[in-house]
């Protein structure tokens, strides 16, 4: 059984190439670029299993306001969340981590191999 993945990522280019390589692995994908439709999305297609988010958002609201959102709902807030940005700054990790996010990786240090690899385990999926 495949396993459903929403992206959210501002940068289109890295949103298809993350996009194409999940369905390499056997994921059904839904890309965004913004919070409010990431949510509508989760609402139009409950068998979103995963989510891969950046930090940096199209719009006013962030990674975090999404994970904020999340974590308050009940139809979302046990759905795995990788955290994958630019983003650095340590109280915003932090503040990833405190929200209870599967992992926070910062872009420029990891393959999408291994991000993708850790995705699998936390949906028990082996290859």
């Amino acid at each position: 059984m495949a396993h459903t993945a929403l992206v959210v990522e501002d940068e289109r280019a890295l949103s298809n190439a993350i996009k194409i390589k999940l369905e390499k692995n056997g994921f059904t994908v839904f890309n965004t670029t913004n919070a409010a439709e990431a949510l509508d999305l989760l609402e139009k297609h409950t068998e979103i299993e995963v989510i891969w988010l950046d930090h940096y958002l199209i719009g006013s609201e962030s990674g975090l306001d999404l994970v904020v959102k999340l974590k308050q709902n009940e139809k979302y807030n046990k759905i795995p969340v990788f955290v994958v940005s630019n983003t650095a700054g340590g109280d915003k990790i932090k503040s990833y981590l405190q929200l209870g996010i599967n992992k926070f990786y910062t872009k420029s240090d990891f393959r999408l191999d291994e991000i993708i690899e850790d995705i699998n385990n936390a949906l028990g999926k082996k290859e």
